[in-house]
């Protein structure tokens, strides 16, 4: 699951042209437990997810959304070449959003 959160932290940090040692001065934590967080060696608290989230400039459901599914691993029989297994972790990322953002939907109407 941390590895899930970090990875999905890191591309939309990267995408904002954002360093690692930007993110972490705006929300108040080192560089280093900040790159902790991004290679999922971290659990990420609600504040840090939120405070990261505001900084990009994306909801916190944006995030989470990788966590939404467990990834299957089924389709993925046989030989792939790199082009397909983009495509496959595109999916998987997909599902996984899909999934997240409906249990956020769910927790926060509670």
């Amino acid at each position: 699951m941390n590895e899930l959160l970090g990875s999905r932290i890191k591309s939309l940090r990267k995408a904002a042209n954002f360093t690692q040692e930007e993110i972490a001065n705006e929300i108040g934590i080192s560089r280093q437990k900040y790159a902790r967080i991004e290679n999922g060696v971290n659990s990420i608290t609600l504040d840090i997810l939120m405070k990261i989230a505001d900084v990009l400039g994306v909801t916190a459901a944006d995030i989470t959304r990788v966590l939404d599914e467990t990834p299957s691993v089924e389709y993925r029989v046989g030989t792939e070449d790199t082009s397909s297994k983009k495509i496959f972790d595109m999916l998987d990322l997909f599902y996984a959003n899909k999934h997240m953002y409906a249990k956020l939907q769910k927790d926060a109407e509670n």
